[in-house]
C-alpha cells in the first residue's frame, strides 16, 4: 500500500541517510540505522515528513508535473564493489538495533509526550486470550494448503490459504474468533488483498499476545508454481517477492489495531528497505517469510508500527526487508499529506555518478514513444521503436516488457540520455489509471489503493525500456532481469494511488551504470501522481542476468557490415553535423541544428548560440562518441576546420601563420558545440549566456595558410551545477595531419544575465599595478598610434602583405595605441607595457559573437595581450626587421583566466603586461604576464604568453617540427 505525509505535530527527526549496505546471510533483527529507508514495493517503513506549515518545508521545483525528487541519501559511488565491505558493516548495524530501537522509542516519547501508561491501559481493556485458543475455521488436515510444492507431506499450517482468503474478503472473526466480531462492523478494517494478489499459501506459525499491541512474528509461505501469473522471465519479480510477505497486516490485526482504530483509519506504507541474497525465485520454489512487528507507538490519534522480514527457500536467504514503518491515518491525512518535500540541494546536478566506458551500443538522441510503440515493445518490435539500427533484431521473449496483469505503463513521455541529476540518463513514463484497475480492487476491498510493491515493477518495467534503448539486448533465451544482489533498495512514500487518480509519473534517473560483468544499473525513481511527487525509490537496481559485455558488444559488431574498400574514400568521412547545421546554430533555428529537444528556444526562449561568419571557425563536426543530449563526462567529438591562403585572419595576421586567437578559437568553438550537443540548455527553465572562465594552451607547431583541413578534438571532463549556474571543463587538441599543433584543457559557464552582470573582475590581490613602475617614467605624450592596414574589416578584399616584423591589419588588430613603454621597467627591469582601445559597438566582433548576446571574444582580449609583446619585440629588436617575422611561442603552457565581459556599451578597454623573460636563443623571445581591464575593472589575466621572432625563409611548414 501506498503511504500519508506528515502526521501532525510529528517533527522529522529521523537522521540523514546512511550508506548503503549489503544483506547478511541470517539476521534476525533489523538494521540499527534507520537512515536509510528501502525500496522495493510491498510493506515498507520511512520516517514521517514534517507538515508543510512547519519552517523548512519547500514544495518540490522541476519540471512542470514532475516535481524534482528528494535527494538520494546514499552517493552511488561503485555500489556494486563496494558490496562486500558493506556486509560487514550491516552485520554490525543489526546487531546494535536494539539499542537503537530503545533509544528511538524514548526520542518519540520525550517528542510526543508517549507517556507508558496510555498502552498499558489499552492493554488492560482486552481480556488475553486463552493458551488452548483455536481458530473458528478449521480445515482438515488434507487441505491442499497443508502441502508446499512437490507434494511432501508437513504439519498442518496455523491459518490455511482459505482462511487468508476468508480474512482478505470476508469476516475477522470467522478466521480469529469472537473477540474480533466488532472488526467486522467497522467501515475498514486491515486485510490481506484479494485474489490475484493473496499471496499467503499458508500461514505456518504466529507469535505473540493476541489484541495485546505488543511485539509479535509471524510464518508464512508463497508457493511459486508453474504457470503463474505473474511470471517475467520464468521467475517471480521482485513485487511479487516482496509483496509474498505481506502478512504483517495479518500479524498486526492478530496483535489488536484494529480494535484501536475502529475503522477511523486506515493503513498505509510509509518506508522500507530491501536486500535480495540471490536470483528471483522460479517455479517449483517456496518462500517462507519470517515476519516481525517489534512495536506499535502512539502519536496522537496515530498508531505506527513498525516491523521487518527474512524471505528465504529451503533455507537460503532471498531477501531482508528492514526499516519497515506503517501507520493509519485518516482520509483527510493523507489528503493533505503533502506529498515528498525537496530542498535546494537535493535537487542540485551532481558530479559523483559513475558509468564505465562501452554503456551505449547504438547513437542515441532524446526521445519519447507513444502507446503504440510501447505496444510494440511488448512484441519484440524494437525497429518500430528505436529506428532503423534495430532492424531485424530478434529480442529474447524473457526481456520484452510484459503484458497482461503485469501491463503497467503505456506511454514514454522522455527518454533524455544526459538527463538526471546524474547526467547519466533519465526516462520518464506515464501511466493512466482506471478506477476498476484490478491492482486497486482487489487491495483493498474496502480501502482500494495500489501496491507500493507494483509502483516499484513500473518504476522496473520504465528502466528496462532506458537499457533495451541502450542496446542492452539478446536472443539469448536464458537470460532475464533480476535486482543486483547486495544493495540496499529504499523505499519512502508520501501518498497513496486511489480509484480517483486519473495518471500517474514515473521518472527513473541513472546514477550508476556499467558491467560486472553482467550489464547493471542503479537509478533513483521517483513517483508522481496527478501531480504531487508521493513515492522516492533510492537505489533501485536492475541487472540482466546470464549475459556479459563481451557478448553485448560481439552482437553489435556482427551487425555493422564495413564498407568495402571500392566504397569507401580517403577523402570523405561520414558528417554528423554539416556546415548549414553550424550556421543554423549560430543565427537561425535551433531545432533545425539539434532537433526538437532545442524547440523551445526556436522562439520562446534564449540559448547561447555559436560564434557566426567571420568568426565561426567550424566546418563540420566528423565524429561524435558522446550520444546527444547526454550532459556527462567522457567521449571525443571531432571537427574539422577548411583553410585557404584567401582566410581573412592569414591577410589581417600578416605573418604569413594563422593567429594564436584564431587557433584558439577553433579549439575553443568545438567545446562549444559540444556542450549544446549534450544539451547544456535543456538542463535548466532559467536562459543561459555561454562564457569561457579560463583555460590552458600549449602550441607546438605553426599554421600555414596551405594547411587544408584542421582537426580538432575535444571532450567533456566535468560538469557541475549550482545556484542555476553550469559549469563544464574539457580537454582539446588540434591536429593538422594527425600531428599535434595545440593542445590544452579549458572550462566554460552558463550563467544568467543578472549573474554576468554582477561579476566583480579580477581579485585585486591578483592585479599587478603598473603604474608603480610607469609612473614619472614615461612621457604620455608619446604614446604611439598604431596605423590601419588593410584589410580594415574580414569582408575587406585589400591586404598589405608587408613582410617582416609587422603589427597585424585593422581587422584583427584590438589595440590602437602603446600608452606607455618602459624597457627596463617592472620587477625584473626586462620592461613593463600598456596599451588601449576604444569600444565602438558597430565593431564586426559584436555581430558575429553572439547573435542576441553581443560580447567580445576572450580570444581577441589574448590577441590584445600578444600585440602588445609584438610592438615590445619589435623594439627591442628593430634591427632583426627585415630577416624575422612574429611567429607563436611554442612548447610553453599560456594560461589565461575571464572574470569578466566587453560589451558594446562598454568605453575603454586596457591591456598590460610585464615582461617576465627574454632570451635570446635559440631564437629572440619575449614571455609577460599581464591583464586587460575595461573601463576600470580588471576582467582578464594571462601568464606566460609570449610571441617569438622567426627567420623570414623558414616556410617548410608540413614537415618542419618545431
Amino acid at each position: 500500500a501506498s503511504v500519508p505525509g506528515p502526521v501532525p505535530g510529528r517533527p522529522d527527526a529521523i537522521p540523514a541517510a546512511a550508506p548503503r549496505t549489503a544483506p547478511r546471510s541470517n539476521a534476525s533483527a533489523p538494521d540499527k540505522d534507520r537512515k536509510v529507508c528501502v525500496a522495493v514495493g510491498g510493506p515498507v517503513l520511512a520516517p514521517v515528513l514534517p507538515d508543510k506549515t512547519q519552517p523548512g518545508h519547500r514544495p518540490p521545483t522541476a519540471k512542470p508535473g514532475m516535481p524534482e525528487p528528494e535527494a538520494a541519501r546514499t552517493p552511488p559511488g561503485s555500489a556494486v564493489d563496494s558490496v562486500k565491505e558493506n556486509i560487514e558493516s550491516t552485520a554490525r548495524a543489526h546487531q546494535d538495533f536494539l539499542e537503537f530501537s530503545g533509544q528511538l522509542t524514548r526520542s518519540y516519547a520525550r517528542t510526543f509526550a508517549l507517556q507508558a501508561r496510555l498502552l498499558e491501559e489499552a492493554i488492560a481493556r482486552n481480556v488475553p486470550v486463552t493458551a488452548d485458543w483455536k481458530p473458528t475455521v478449521d480445515q482438515p488436515s488434507t487441505d491442499r494448503d497443508t502441502r508446499p510444492m512437490g507434494g511432501e507431506a508437513v504439519p498442518a499450517p496455523v491459518f490455511t490459504r482459505s482462511q487468508c482468503l476468508e480474512f482478505a474478503v470476508g469476516s475477522a472473526s470467522n478466521v480469529l474468533g469472537g473477540k474480533w466480531a466488532e472488526v467486522d462492523t467497522y467501515p475498514t478494517r486491515v486485510r490481506l488483498p484479494d485474489e490475484p494478489l493473496m499471496l499467503v499459501d499458508r500461514i505456518v506459525a504466529i507469535e505473540g499476545q493476541p489484541l495485546s499491541l505488543t511485539s509479535g512474528s509471524i510464518v508464512t509461505e508463497h508457493d511459486v508454481h508453474p504457470g503463474a501469473w505473474y511470471l517475467d522471465g520464468n521467475r517471480a519479480p521482485v513485487c511479487i517477492a516482496v509483496e509474498a510477505g505481506q502478512a504483517d497486516l495479518f500479524l498486526c490485526s492478530y496483535l489488536g489495531v484494529d480494535l484501536k482504530v475502529k475503522g477511523q483509519r486506515v493503513y498505509r506504507l510509509l518506508d522500507a528497505s530491501v536486500v535480495f541474497h540471490r536470483p528471483l525465485p522460479a517455479p517449483g520454489d517456496t518462500i517462507r517469510y519470517e515476519i516481525h512487528i517489534d512495536k506499535f507507538i502512539r502519536q496522537g490519534e496515530t498508531i505506527l508500527f513498525f516491523f521487518r522480514f527474512e524471505g528465504s527457500i529451503d533455507g537460503q536467504p532471498l531477501i531482508s526487508m528492514t526499516d519497515g514503518c506503517a501507520g493509519f491515518f485518516t482520509e483527510e491525512e493523507i489528503r493533505d499529506s503533502g506529498g515528498i518535500v525537496t530542498s535546494d540541494s537535493e535537487t542540485d546536478t551532481l558530479s559523483g555518478g559513475s558509468q564505465q566506458a562501452g554503456v551505449d551500443l547504438v547513437p542515441l538522441a532524446i526521445e519519447q514513444y507513444s502507446e503504440d510503440q510501447v505496444e510494440a515493445l511488448r512484441k519484440g518490435e524494437l525497429a518500430k521503436v528505436f529506428g532503423p539500427a534495430f532492424e531485424g533484431v530478434q529480442l529474447a521473449a524473457a526481456l520484452r516488457l510484459p503484458g497482461g496483469r503485469m501491463k503497467l505503463i503505456d506511454r514514454v513521455v522522455e527518454l533524455h540520455p544526459g538527463g538526471g541529476r546524474w547526467n547519466l540518463g533519465e526516462i520518464t513514463a506515464e501511466a493512466d489509471i482506471h478506477p476498476d484497475d484490478w491492482f486497486l480492487t482487489c487491495h483493498f476491498v474496502d480501502d482500494m489503493t495500489m501496491p507500493g510493491t507494483l509502483m516499484y515493477e513500473c518504476c522496473a518495467h520504465t528502466l528496462r525500456v532506458y537499457l533495451q534503448r541502450l542496446g542492452w539486448i539478446t536472443s539469448k533465451e536464458n537470460v532475464r532481469y533480476e535486482p543486483v544482489v547486495g544493495i540496499k533498495s529504499v523505499l519512502k512514500c508520501r501518498g497513496p494511488v486511489t480509484p480517483k487518480t486519473r495518471s500517474v509519473l514515473y521518472r527513473i534517473e541513472i546514477k550508476e551504470i556499467g558491467y560486472r560483468p553482467e550489464p547493471y544499473a542503479i537509478a533513483d525513481a521517483h513517483m508522481v501522481a496527478d501531480g504531487q511527487y508521493i513515492v522516492q525509490f533510492t537505489d533501485m537496481t536492475l541487472q540482466m542476468t546470464g549475459l556479459n559485455r563481451s557478448e553485448l558488444e560481439s552482437f553489435w559488431q556482427k551487425r555493422i557490415q564495413p564498407a568495402s574498400p571500392s566504397e569507401q574514400s580517403s577523402d570523405q568521412q561520414q558528417i554528423v553535423f554539416g556546415r548549414e547545421q553550424i550556421l543554423e546554430f549560430a543565427t537561425g533555428t535551433p531545432s533545425r541544428a539539434f532537433g526538437a529537444a532545442y524547440r523551445r528556444f526556436d522562439r520562446d526562449r534564449f540559448v547561447a548560440r555559436l560564434p557566426a561568419p567571420p568568426y565561426s571557425f567550424i566546418d563540420r563536426i566528423v565524429k561524435a562518441d558522446p550520444p546527444a543530449g547526454r550532459l556527462a563526462p567522457g567521449g571525443w567529438i571531432e571537427a574539422e576546420t577548411d583553410l585557404s591562403p584567401d582566410d581573412w585572419h592569414f591577410r589581417a595576421e600578416r605573418t604569413g601563420v594563422m593567429p594564436y586567437s584564431v587557433l584558439l578559437e577553433t579549439a575553443l568553438q568545438s567545446c562549444g558545440w559540444l556542450a549544446a550537443w549534450c544539451g547544456s540548455a535543456l538542463h535548466s527553465e532559467k536562459d543561459l549566456r555561454f562564457r569561457n572562465l579560463d583555460g590552458r594552451s600549449v602550441q607546438h607547431r605553426e599554421v600555414p595558410p596551405d594547411a587544408g583541413i584542421l582537426t580538432t578534438r575535444c571532450r567533456l571532463t566535468k560538469v557541475s551545477s549550482a545556484g542555476g549556474i553550469i559549469i563544464e571543463a574539457f580537454d582539446y587538441q588540434v591536429l593538422l595531419d594527425n600531428r599535434l599543433v595545440l593542445e590544452g584543457d579549458t572550462s566554460f559557464g552558463f550563467f544568467t544575465r543578472q549573474a554576468l552582470a554582477a561579476q566583480a573582475g579580477i581579485p585585486a590581490d591578483s592585479i599587478s599595478d603598473l603604474d608603480h613602475w610607469i609612473s614619472g617614467q614615461t612621457d604620455p605624450r608619446s604614446a604611439v598610434m598604431l596605423e590601419d592596414a588593410p584589410p580594415l574589416t574580414p569582408d575587406d578584399v585589400d591586404t598589405d602583405a608587408a613582410q617582416g616584423l609587422c603589427m597585424p591589419a585593422r581587422a584583427i588588430r584590438m589595440i590602437d595605441r602603446i600608452d606607455h613603454y618602459l624597457p627596463t621597467g617592472g620587477p625584473q627591469g626586462l620592461g613593463v607595457i600598456r596599451g588601449s582601445k576604444r569600444v565602438d559597438p558597430r565593431e564586426w566582433f559584436f555581430d558575429a559573437h553572439f547573435f542576441q548576446d553581443p560580447v567580445c571574444p576572450g580570444s581577441l582580449g589574448l590577441e590584445s595581450f600578444l600585440q602588445l609583446l609584438k610592438f615590445a619585440a619589435f623594439q627591442r629588436w628593430r634591427h632583426l626587421e627585415p630577416s624575422h617575422r612574429f611567429g607563436p611561442l611554442l612548447k610553453t603552457a599560456q594560461v589565461w583566466k575571464y572574470r569578466g565581459q566587453i560589451l558594446p556599451s562598454s568605453r575603454d578597454i586596457t591591456v598590460e603586461a610585464i615582461i617576465t623573460d627574454v632570451r635570446e636563443e635559440p631564437a629572440p623571445e619575449i614571455r609577460a604576464s599581464g591583464q586587460l581591464s575595461v573601463d576600470g575593472l580588471c576582467i582578464y589575466s594571462m601568464q606566460d604568453f609570449g610571441v617569438r621572432l622567426v627567420p623570414v625563409e623558414e616556410t617548410d611548414w608540413k614537415n618542419r617540427a618545431e
